[in-house]
């Protein structure tokens, strides 16, 4: 983020993205769009967020051109966050993290999100195994879908939300961190807090700068979130967010110039916000 900025780009193969490029909704059309994508913006984004539902619907052969995308990206030295949304206990989990986060497997990506709500400490293992590979992962805590705040916004003991227990768990993870020096380092346990969420981490009470945690936000852009938005949302924690554009500029295509032109575009609104 220091030297590439605060863009995320998601990599979401939509059927309707697909048509709109003029590419067949199969294996083919999905690498030809995955990896113009990654040639396009790679060396002007942060990070790459490849949506894992929309190749797991492709099959074998979806999750081929996956594995092929998060290799390429290894190759050109571009960040790779798998959106795999991952969640459950004891070997389950394992295999999960064993799966995004090992060296050597052929899903291995730099990050990958993870669902807390069977407990935060189900993703144990998937937090050790980031940390002993060198890798990260973002925990879902305060999402911006309307079905969200039923859970998250519900008490969860301690006289606090289920939102702020999260925030409070990543927080005690990277604040034991090696990487979390004196200066406010940020650690590898990052938190998903949609960019729509308006006042809801005000209401709650939750303090994102304390958490030393990267801040993976989807919803600029197309979802109808603005850089100024963020900024006003996420306060004195904006400089950790890691903003996340799909739509916004995947509609750009397929000109690799026009990708990347939007992708450029919303790099300087986000360093403007700032």
């Amino acid at each position: 983020m220091d030297s590439r900025g605060a863009l995320c780009v998601g990599i979401d193969p939509h059927p309707a993205l697909l048509a709109g490029w003029e590419l067949n909704d199969d294996a083919a059309g999905l690498e030809r769009f995955s990896l113009t994508v990654l040639d396009a913006v790679g060396e002007h984004a942060a990070a790459l967020k490849p949506q894992v539902a929309l190749y797991e619907r492709h099959g074998s052969a979806g999750l081929a051109v996956l594995e092929k995308l998060l290799a390429a990206c290894a190759d050109a030295g571009v960040l790779s966050i798998a959106d795999a949304k991952r969640g459950d206990i004891g070997s389950t989990m394992a295999a999960y993290a064993d799966a995004w986060l090992r060296d050597g497997s052929a899903l291995a990506a730099d990050a990958v999100t993870l669902s807390p709500y069977l407990g935060f400490e189900s993703l144990r293992p998937a937090l050790d195994l980031a940390a002993g590979t060198g890798r990260g992962v973002f925990v879902l805590a305060l999402t911006s879908n309307p079905e969200g705040a039923s859970v998250q916004h519900a008490g969860g003991g301690a006289g606090r939300s289920v939102a702020a227990g999260i925030a409070a768990a990543a927080a005690a993870e990277n604040g034991t961190g090696t990487e979390c020096t004196a200066d406010g380092g940020l650690g590898s346990v990052g938190l998903v807090v949609g960019a729509t969420v308006g006042t809801a981490l005000t209401d709650l009470g939750i303090d994102l700068a304390a958490t030393r945690a990267p801040l993976l936000a989807p919803g600029l852009g197309a979802q109808g979130a603005t850089a100024a938005d963020l900024a006003v949302t996420f306060g004195a924690a904006y400089p950790n967010v890691l903003a996340t554009s799909s739509r916004g500029i995947l509609r750009a295509g397929p000109d690799p110039q026009k990708l990347r032109e939007a992708a450029l575009q919303t790099g300087r609104e986000l360093a403007a916000a700032g």
